[in-house]
C-alpha cells in the first residue's frame, strides 16, 4: 500500500495542560478578556465622554467618565484623594488610596453622587448598590508620578527609559464586582452581550481607571506649572497602563469554579486545534504570525523580573524566541499544516513559557476561527453542580481514577505532600496559605486540596459495594460531597482540575494567580514573592477617544497601530 498516514491531531492532553507550571506560564491570547472588550466596543462604535471633571488644584475630588452603547450607558465615578505617603500600601489590609473607584450601571445624578463619595472612597468599609457593578482602589507609583508630573509642568516630556521600567502611573490593589459589597450580582448582567464574556464590567472599569489616570496627571501638571506645562505625547500615554498588585485572594478561584476554568482552557485548545488543522497558511496569516512575535520580542524584552523563578522563566523565554526565529527561518511555512509542526516542534525544544507564548501567536491570525470561541467562556450551566444521586459507585470510581488518577498514587501522610493548608483570614475574609506542621491552621482549612481530597474519597469507596448509588454514599460521607461534585463535573469538563498538588511543600500560588490573570490579558507579569504578583493592564491600548476597529486588537504588542 501507498500513501501517507491520514492527518489527526487533537486538543491537548488535559493532564499536561493542567499541570501548575504550564498554567503558570501562560500568556494573553486573542480571547483574552480586555482584547474582546476592547474589540466589541470598536466593533460597536462605543462613545466616550467625561461630563464631570471637579478636581482641585490640591488634585482631590470626583469625576465621572461615560461609556456608551448600544443599549446602555455604564459611568465609572472616579475620587481622587490626598493620600499622607506612610498611608500608601499595596496589601488588601489598607484603608486609605490615592483614588476610588466604581462603575455605575447608568448615568449617576447628584444624590448618586453623594451616595457614592460617602462609600466609595470606604471600600470595604462602605457599601454600594445593585446599581453598581465594580468596586476599585488605586496607587501611585510615587517615583513616576512626581517625575511625569514635575516634567509636565516644565514643559517637557518624562524620560521614557523611566516610564518603561515601570509602566504605569497607578495600580490597582484590587478590583471587585460579582455582589461583593452591595454590588450587582453576575446574574442581574450576564444575559447583556456586553457582559456575555466573564469579567467584562470589571474590564470597563479598569479601562475608564486608565483614561482618568491620563487626565489627572495632566491637571496635576497643569496646577503645577500653569501656561508651561505639556500634555503627555499621545504616543507616550499609550504605552502606560494600569498597574496590579494581586495576591492569595484570587488563587483559589480557579479551583472553587471548575467549571468556568474548565471553559477558559477548553476555549483556547480548541481554538489552537482549529489552528493546527489549517492545511496550508495563506501569506498574510504567515506575515501576521511572524510581525506578532517580533512585536512579542519587543514586549519581552521590556519585561523584568527581580523574583528568582520568574528571572529563570524569562531567560528561558528568551532563548525560545532565538530559537523560533532560527525555525523560521529554516522551515518553509507554505508546507502542509505548518502550524502543527511548530506546534509539535515547540513541544521538544521550547521551555513551557516559549511553548504557551507559541500557542498565543498561533491564534492572532486566525480571529475567524478564534474570536467566536469567546462566547464559550462563561458558565451558564448552574444544572454542573446538581449531584447525580443515582450514579452507580463504579461509575464514580471511573471518573476519579480518570481525573485524580495521578493523585491515587500520592502517599498522603508524608509532609511534603500536605504541607500547606488553605485558610481564610477573620480580618479580611481573604484566603490565605499556610504551613499545616508549623501554625494552628489544619482546623480551618479550606477545600482547597481536591486532588488530595478525592484520595481520600477514593479509598472509602473502595469499602462500598460497587452497585451502591452516591446518594446512599454521601448519606453516611457527607464530608466528600464537593469530591463527588467535582469528579462528575470532570466527566463533561475535562479541564476543570488542576493536574497538580496544591498543598505540597513545594506549591506556588503565583502560577495559580498568572493562570486567571493572562486570561485577563495580564501582561509582564513580576511575582513580588510566591505569593503575590505584580502586572500590566491595558499597555499599549488606545484611551478611549482613540479607539477604533483598527487599533482595538493588536494593541498589546508594542509597536502596534499607533502604537509607536
Amino acid at each position: 500500500m501507498t500513501g501517507s498516514a491520514p492527518f489527526t491531531v487533537s486538543r491537548r492532553d488535559p493532564k499536561r495542560v493542567m499541570r501548575l507550571k504550564r498554567l503558570g506560564s501562560l500568556h494573553q491570547c486573542r480571547l483574552s478578556f480586555m482584547r474582546v472588550l476592547t474589540r466589541r466596543m470598536a466593533e460597536e462604535s462605543w462613545e466616550f465622554t467625561c461630563p464631570v471633571f471637579n478636581i482641585g488644584a490640591d488634585g482631590t475630588g470626583h469625576a465621572v467618565y461615560c461609556a456608551k452603547g448600544p443599549d446602555r450607558t455604564y459611568s465609572l465615578v472616579a475620587f481622587a484623594h490626598d493620600l499622607a505617603p506612610e498611608m500608601r500600601s499595596d496589601r488588601v489590609i489598607a484603608e486609605a488610596w490615592d483614588a476610588t473607584f466604581t462603575l455605575v450601571d447608568g448615568i449617576p445624578d447628584a444624590s448618586d453622587i453623594a451616595r457614592l463619595s460617602q462609600n466609595v472612597p470606604l471600600q470595604e468599609a462602605g457599601r454600594v448598590s445593585e446599581s453598581e457593578l465594580s468596586l476599585s482602589r488605586a496607587n501611585r507609583s510615587v517615583r513616576l508620578w512626581k517625575h511625569v508630573v514635575e516634567a509636565l509642568a516644565g514643559g517637557r516630556q518624562p524620560d521614557p527609559e523611566q516610564l518603561a521600567s515601570v509602566g504605569y502611573l497607578m495600580r490597582t490593589t484590587a478590583v471587585y464586582g460579582s455582589g461583593k459589597f452591595g454590588a450587582a450580582d453576575r446574574e442581574l448582567i450576564a444575559d447583556r452581550p456586553e457582559f456575555a464574556a466573564p469579567f467584562q464590567a470589571e474590564m470597563l472599569s479598569v479601562f475608564l481607571t486608565r483614561a482618568f489616570v491620563l487626565d489627572l496627571v495632566e491637571h496635576a501638571a497643569q496646577s503645577k506649572g500653569g501656561d508651561t506645562a505639556v500634555r503627555l505625547d499621545p504616543k507616550v500615554a499609550r504605552q502606560l497602563g494600569i498597574g496590579n498588585s494581586t495576591g492569595l485572594g484570587m488563587a483559589p478561584f480557579i479551583v472553587n469554579h471548575p467549571m468556568l476554568f474548565n471553559n477558559w482552557i477548553k476555549a483556547r485548545e480548541e481554538a489552537l486545534l482549529r489552528v493546527r488543522q489549517v492545511h496550508f497558511a495563506l501569506e498574510n496569516e504567515m506575515f501576521l504570525f511572524e510581525e506578532m512575535l517580533m512585536r512579542s520580542a519587543r514586549s519581552i524584552a521590556q519585561w523584568h523580573s527581580e523574583h528568582p523563578v520568574q528571572i529563570a522563566r524569562l531567560d528561558a523565554l528568551r532563548a525560545d524566541l532565538d530559537a523560533l526565529f532560527r525555525y523560521l527561518a529554516e522551515q518553509d511555512l507554505t508546507k502542509k499544516h505548518p502550524w502543527d509542526h511548530l506546534v509539535r516542534w515547540s513541544e521538544v525544544n521550547l521551555s513551557e513559557e516559549g511553548q504557551e507564548l507559541t500557542v498565543s501567536l498561533l491564534l492572532e491570525p486566525y480571529g475567524h476561527l478564534v474570536d467566536g470561541l469567546s462566547t464559550c467562556l462563561s458558565d451558564g450551566n448552574s444544572d454542573a453542580f446538581l449531584i447525580d444521586g443515582s450514579m452507580p459507585i463504579s461509575t464514580l470510581k471511573n471518573l476519579i481514577q480518570s481525573c485524580f488518577g495521578w493523585a491515587l498514587k500520592l502517599d498522603w501522610s508524608s509532609p511534603e505532600n500536605c504541607a500547606r493548608a488553605w485558610y481564610v483570614s477573620a480580618e479580611k475574609l481573604e484566603p490565605r496559605i499556610g504551613s499545616r506542621f508549623e501554625e494552628p491552621i489544619a482546623d480551618y482549612e479550606q477545600p482547597l486540596a481536591p486532588a488530595r481530597d478525592a484520595a481520600r474519597a477514593f479509598v472509602t469507596l473502595g469499602e462500598w459495594d460497587q452497585n451502591n448509588t452516591v446518594a446512599e454514599f454521601l448519606l453516611l460521607h457527607p464530608e466528600h460531597r464537593h469530591t463527588v461534585r467535582r469528579a462528575q463535573i470532570s466527566a463533561s469538563a475535562p479541564y476543570s482540575e488542576i493536574q497538580d498538588n496544591t498543598i505540597s511543600e513545594g506549591v506556588l500560588p503565583i502560577d495559580m494567580l498568572r493562570a486567571k490573570l493572562s486570561f485577563f490579558g495580564a501582561t509582564h507579569f513580576d511575582p513580588r514573592s510566591d505569593r503575590w504578583v505584580r502586572i500590566c493592564m491595558f499597555q499599549g491600548a488606545p484611551y478611549p477617544n482613540e479607539l477604533t476597529k483598527n487599533n482595538a486588537d493588536f494593541w498589546i504588542y508594542p509597536g502596534s497601530e499607533g502604537g509607536e
